[in-house]
């Protein structure tokens, strides 16, 4: 046995004092700078204070939770005994370990969770103690807010978000002296870490122009049109809000019917085309479909005013009239992923109330049309904090794309926030290459008009659904959408809940396969069935509850594409000459991927 064997103290000693406290100063140097690039900006006043608004509505819903428990004496008292109770049980079986008894844990940690995987945190018994100690303490506040009574449910959801917020960034994972793994890495390198952390953590403010900007991927390793979106193709068409790919065929015969993409306008639509292997759009092509693909702008001042109707209208109806004169068919098949399945939707209903025919046929991918249980984005959809959000995108005309990248890996904060903290400020490494990272930190502005009415209409009002949306001087009715569709959620998806998705396909007037794939919002859907990863699920017509149409569904293995493709076929599978872009006398603009969709935030 080595000695760091029989003494693992030895692992938590400075190995180069001298070098140690050289690197303290250049901790110091670098911190400096990273506290210069997130004060200049402010101090020239380009980035207005938002954080007092954010804490009044964290301290407020908190402040419900606590206001319970403190109005009755005995129900405090009660709460505060259950917590010291497992305080004293950790520590009775931490005095029982000291003299070297046997004791089980008062707590354990999920077995999945990552954070606390290092063997120190159950073979050291500071660390041990340590860790069951965050955990109770986390557990016991997240349970206050379950039992605590006469709080309505968006005041309940928003109490639970913050307080899992909270309890995870106060992780003790999260701090050199209370994490074996960071505390050994810095010991043993001299604080190297440290120095090489506080540099990038100052290069990541100055990228997010005095906001921190987490990276998630290593940047250099990436660029669109190089090794992303590079399905071949040309823009065809483009206005204010949007370009037209139509993609270069790879069969000889396609299928008589054009394929038109509506891609979320939160994220850009290379998400479809990561890559040859992950690619949508590549694997349709190569199925013999003619792709179009929408690319939305990323907007600015100029386009403030484009609401919803703007993003119909200009967006998904002038598209209609690209392909038909690209293609000479009248006809379409339509896909709509996330919000811009939701505009889909809305399009739908509306076509259906003008009696526009053109789209045959649609498919949702992971898209709410009603937002009753719409996950836990709901927690930052309420009157008051929608009036500030407006009030903030008044002054720019947009919401600046970091906001929406922050909401986003909020609802993940211990899977796309703390890991990179550690990883790059605290042990001072890049990240590794990750196209799906890379493209999830790619993020895009949202118009002020549009998104006003999007959460409003859609997360505060769900009126979509209800019957009592307008758009263009019609109330729209989903009942009146009789085309066939194809409704796919994921089973693990924060974003667009499963059971939100299910509910969604009974409002529609026509036939509804509902499917669900295995995993999330993102590898759900981009599951190509080359990698035969997870699995979906079919059943029979989505009515009633969601939980008894998936102990009747039948499990599949591996991609639901094949399947889609089938179900695509089955409503028409006449074929004709392939086509390319430019025909028809279509001017061509450029290259796919274009370069809407190249434009940084």
């Amino acid at each position: 046995m080595t000695d760091d064997h029989k003494n693992p103290l030895l692992h938590y000693i400075v190995n180069n004092p001298e070098a140690f406290a050289q690197n303290l100063a250049r901790i110091v140097e670098n911190a400096g700078k990273a506290m210069a690039a997130y004060v200049e900006p402010r101090e020239k006043g380009e980035i207005k204070p938002e954080m007092t608004d954010e804490l009044t509505v964290i301290f407020k819903t908190l402040g419900q939770v606590s206001e319970y428990w403190m109005s009755d004496p005995q129900r405090a008292m009660e709460a505060q005994g259950r917590l010291w109770t497992k305080y004293i049980d950790l520590w009775n079986s931490s005095l029982k370990r000291m003299m070297g008894e046997a004791s089980t844990p008062a707590i354990s940690a999920d077995p999945r969770d990552k954070r606390f995987g290092d063997p120190e945190w159950s073979e050291n018994q500071f660390f041990d103690f340590v860790k069951q100690i965050y955990l109770i303490t986390s557990q016991w506040a997240e349970q206050m807010v379950v039992d605590a009574g006469d709080l309505d449910e968006h005041t309940r959801h928003k109490a639970d978000f913050y307080v899992k917020q909270i309890a995870n960034a106060l992780s003790p994972s999260n701090f050199v002296l209370t994490n074996p793994e960071l505390l050994r890495e810095t010991l043993e390198s001299n604080g190297e870490n440290l120095v090489r952390g506080m540099k990038l953590l100052a290069e990541d403010i100055e990228a997010g122009k005095g906001d921190l900007k987490i990276r998630q991927s290593d940047p250099t390793k990436f660029k669109v049109g190089k090794n992303l979106g590079i399905t071949p193709g040309k823009v065809i068409a483009q206005n204010d809000v949007r370009q037209v790919i139509q993609y270069t065929p790879t069969t000889e015969t396609v299928l008589k019917r054009p394929l038109m993409i509506v891609p979320p306008w939160i994220n850009k639509f290379y998400i479809l085309d990561l890559n040859p292997e992950k690619s949508f759009i590549q694997w349709a092509v190569n199925q013999g479909h003619t792709v179009f693909v929408i690319s939305w702008i990323n907007p600015d001042e100029h386009q403030a005013k484009k609401s919803f109707e703007h993003y119909m209208r200009e967006g998904i109806l002038e598209t209609l009239d690209v392909i038909k004169r690209a293609t000479r068919q009248e006809e379409v098949n339509a896909i709509g992923y996330c919000v811009g399945g939701t505009l889909l939707g809305v399009t739908l209903a509306y076509m259906a109330a003008v009696e526009d025919t053109r789209i045959a046929s649609a498919t949702f991918f992971t898209t709410q049309v009603d937002f009753t249980h719409a996950g836990d984005l709901q927690v930052f959809v309420d009157e008051e904090q929608i009036e500030a959000l407006e009030k903030r995108m008044g002054e720019k005309g947009y919401l600046d794309g970091s906001k929406m990248a922050s909401a986003f890996n909020l609802l993940r904060s211990n899977d796309l926030i703390w890991p990179y903290v550690v990883n790059n400020y605290l042990k001072g490494k890049e990240p590794f290459p990750f196209d799906l990272l890379y493209w999830n930190s790619d993020s895009t502005r949202m118009p002020a008009a549009n998104h006003s009415f999007y959460l409003r209409s859609c997360y505060l009002e769900n009126r979509l659904s209800r019957g009592t949306m307008e758009i263009a001087g019609k109330r729209l009715d989903l009942g009146d959408v009789k085309i066939p569709i194809y409704n796919l959620a994921t089973r693990e998806d924060h974003i667009a809940p499963a059971e939100s998705v299910f509910l969604g396909s009974q409002f529609f007037g026509g036939p509804v396969d509902f499917v669900l794939s295995g995993s999330g919002h993102i590898a759900g859907v981009v599951n190509p069935p080359s990698r035969n990863k997870y699995q979906f699920w079919t059943g029979p017509t989505p009515k009633g509850d969601y939980e008894k149409w998936l102990s009747k569904a039948q499990e599949h293995p591996g991609s639901w594409w094949p399947h889609w493709d089938a179900w695509i076929r089955s409503h028409d599978d006449k074929t004709a000459k392939a086509r390319k872009p430019g025909a028809n006398r279509m001017k061509l603009l450029e290259d796919a991927p274009g370069s809407y969709v190249k434009a940084s935030s």
